[in-house]
């Protein structure tokens, strides 16, 4: 996990303008209505489905397009068939790629991840290809400012948090995913939202890139890749480090 940080991602998210925003609450209905269908309507006890109602709660996206794709989800009313597929592949710079979507139509998916792959000087790779260097776990990111790190890293420890790291932007914590929603909710008994809360695929072995144009293709690929609806979110191994 050395290296990995998803700060870059939390400005990203936050930094989405009104041109994009419609992308992006598609991005969120989707996610909503496949873990309402995943696992039931209740976010108390639906932890996927409560991650992604406030995500989506936290982009202001209306109370009634949360309502309607929780429905979706659980067929209380008449929706699209979505289903999760996971692309392997490498990028730039011998980079290795997961990207995870939601489709209502897995060929065209494919086809469309083929070609932006080969677009920004990658390719997709067979089931494992890369998957073996990343590990899914829980991932919190806390901004740092007004908390006491001894505190948060204890109440994180006891509800079964794995690792903890805090730096110059915030506290990052990493749980199995079974722990997640239980370090999840410690966290927030301490009055505190996180900036990002997911599980994710968390890179074991890295890529170190100090070349800036390396960097700016492998991001300029990554950003190619999450233009497009189907595409829910890509992981990577990337490590930027300085020259």
């Amino acid at each position: 996990m050395a290296g990995h940080s998803k700060w870059k991602q939390i400005k990203h998210y936050k930094a989405a303008t009104d041109a994009k925003r419609g992308a992006l609450f598609t991005k969120l209905i989707r996610e909503i209505t496949m873990a309402a269908k995943l696992g039931g309507g209740d976010v108390n006890g639906n932890a996927r489905l409560r991650t992604a109602v406030e995500n989506a709660r936290a982009n202001s996206m209306p109370k009634e397009n949360i309502e309607r794709a929780i429905k979706k989800g659980t067929g209380e009313l008449e929706g699209v068939d979505y289903h999760e597929i996971t692309y392997e592949g490498y990028g730039p710079a011998g980079v290795a790629l997961i990207i995870d979507t939601v489709t209502d139509n897995p060929t065209r998916t494919v086809a469309e991840v083929r070609h932006k792959m080969s677009r920004g000087g990658g390719n997709v790779g067979t089931p494992n290809s890369v998957a073996w260097m990343f590990d899914k776990k829980g991932q919190l990111a806390i901004d740092a400012a007004g908390r006491d790190e001894d505190a948060m890293m204890e109440a994180a420890l006891e509800a079964g948090a794995e690792d903890f790291r805090a730096d110059e932007q915030g506290f990052e914590i990493w749980t199995e995913p079974s722990q997640f929603e239980a370090v999840n909710k410690a966290v927030e008994t301490k009055g505190v939202k996180p900036a990002l809360a997911e599980v994710a695929w968390i890179p074991t072995i890295t890529v170190p890139l100090s070349d800036p144009k390396a960097v700016a293709d492998v991001n300029r690929l990554i950003d190619l890749l999450e233009e497009h609806d189907d595409v829910k979110e890509v992981h990577s191994n990337e490590e930027e480090v300085a020259a």
